[in-house]
């Protein structure tokens, strides 16, 4: 019970940072530039706390998926000549209200510093690929697979400079259209040659085809009646070997499990510190074309007895770069489907940061970082009812000196607001049901690695 209590307290006050940190960048700066000031919300729905004070209503709502700085003079029915509380409201320009549009991602982008900062100095829990260049999954169709590069080879130099984990691999690759992988092999130092293709640049970070990292094949649930139910994984073991062969990482797995369909193999997890021993059945899966033991796995995989200490840059580069991937694949056609069945939504969230702050307080603070460094972004996007839409509509005024008709605005940001929250609803719904929570019934287990750890082709 305390435990319980504890984690709701910690989960409620840095999702609640992070939504008044954004607001509050709005605030500051609409005060600075003398702007009407309705309303300082964290959460939505009815207020379980209020006081106003200067004309302005703060108040905390029940809902806690958000939250707003009413500001009328940035509203499309209430500008320049409109009337508030009985008085004509003054004329704001077009260029003061980017900034104010701006200034609650900047305010994530503070914390997030901030945030980065404490988990430097203190340390994380880390994941292989950051502190070692181990190879976890090679496709067997890649340039690097054909020249000899395999699971568990280790590479120690990239165009020549040493590296110390992933992100240096990563980084490193951007300097030439080819690069050339030194690893450490049974057989000695093997030399690989890769072209880097150009439309793989993500924020300045190219991607070696067909090669990843190491990550853990955790299990976090497991589908009834499955294969692996048959077998006796439980949720928490850790698989070490299929077959005889050591795991390297979630990809890895996938692909010998759908070499083995129909085939009864040796299975070892790690359980409790413990070696344990099972045998697993593969089963073909008409709709995804591939075999399947009935498992899903920790994305959040890692190594409590090995703290590191992340740069802050890199980490905020490291999120950022995951969140403009989720984009593009969203925006691409051939990836548009895998990324927006990936997407979580608020119950998702936030059962994931009571996940982090149940494992440790430090992975709750990462996790926090994250947050406010996805929220700065998306609500960047050029969507009428986020940050961004009011930049876009600025930017048209400053540019054409003449402001957006009224009433086809408000229609706009209307019907973009009933989207967004339908959208979020079903996020939620989805989140439930994936959760298992609605009947006691859980989807199919997607045995799929983590959007961030996926092989590029």
């Amino acid at each position: 019970m305390i435990m319980t209590i504890y984690t709701l307290v910690v989960v409620l006050l840095l999702f609640g940072l992070t939504i008044f940190i954004h607001e509050l960048g709005h605030f500051l700066l609409a005060r600075r530039f003398g702007m009407q000031i309705d309303t300082f919300a964290i959460g939505f729905g009815p207020a379980i706390w209020s006081r106003k004070k200067d004309g302005i209503l703060y108040k905390i709502g029940l809902i806690p998926f958000g939250g707003y700085v009413a500001l009328p003079q940035m509203d499309p029915d209430t500008e320049a000549h409109a009337e508030h509380q009985g008085e004509p409201l003054p004329d704001i320009a077009p260029w003061k209200k980017i900034p104010v549009a701006v200034a609650g991602a900047v305010g994530n982008i503070i914390l997030a510093f901030l945030i980065a900062w404490i988990i430097y100095w203190v340390g994380k829990p880390s994941a292989p690929h950051e502190r070692d260049t181990v190879v976890g999954f090679v496709a067997t169709e890649s340039a690097a697979y054909e020249q000899g590069l395999r699971p568990g080879h280790r590479i120690v130099t990239v165009n020549g400079e040493p590296v110390r984990n992933w992100n240096d691999i990563h980084v490193t690759a951007t300097l030439s259209p080819t690069v050339t992988l030194e690893a450490e092999t049974p057989g000695g130092i093997l030399s690989v040659d890769i072209p880097i293709p150009t439309e793989d640049t993500e924020l300045g970070v190219r991607l070696i085809p067909g090669v990843s990292w190491v990550n853990y094949a955790d299990v976090v649930r497991v589908l009834p009646g499955s294969s692996a139910e048959e077998a006796g994984v439980k949720v928490g073991d850790r698989l070490l070997e299929l077959d005889g062969a050591t795991l390297y990482s979630q990809a890895q797995l996938i692909d010998k499990v759908n070499a083995r369909s129909g085939q009864t193999v040796p299975l070892v997890v790690k359980r409790a510190g413990e070696r344990v021993s099972l045998e697993v059945t593969p089963a073909f899966d008409p709709e995804r074309q591939r075999a399947l033991i009935g498992i899903e796995f920790n994305p959040w995989a890692v190594d409590f007895d090995q703290v590191i200490h992340p740069r802050p840059m890199e980490l905020i580069r490291e999120f950022s770069t995951l969140i403009f991937r989720v984009l593009r694949a969203l925006v691409t056609p051939a990836t548009s489907g895998m990324a927006a069945s990936a997407l979580a939504g608020p119950v998702f969230i936030l059962k994931s940061l009571w996940d982090m702050v149940q494992s440790s307080f430090i992975m709750a603070l990462w996790f926090t970082c994250l947050l406010n460094v996805n929220l700065a972004v998306l609500n960047l996007l050029p969507i009428p009812v986020l940050d961004g839409g009011h930049i876009v509509f600025a930017l048209w005024e400053v540019i054409t000196r003449r402001r957006i008709n009224a009433r086809f605005k408000v229609a706009l940001m209307t019907a973009c607001w009933f989207l967004l929250i339908a959208a979020m609803l079903f996020l939620a719904f989805r989140d439930v049901n994936r959760l298992g929570w609605i009947g006691g019934r859980r989807p199919p287990a997607q045995e799929e690695p983590a959007l961030d750890n996926d092989i590029p082709e």
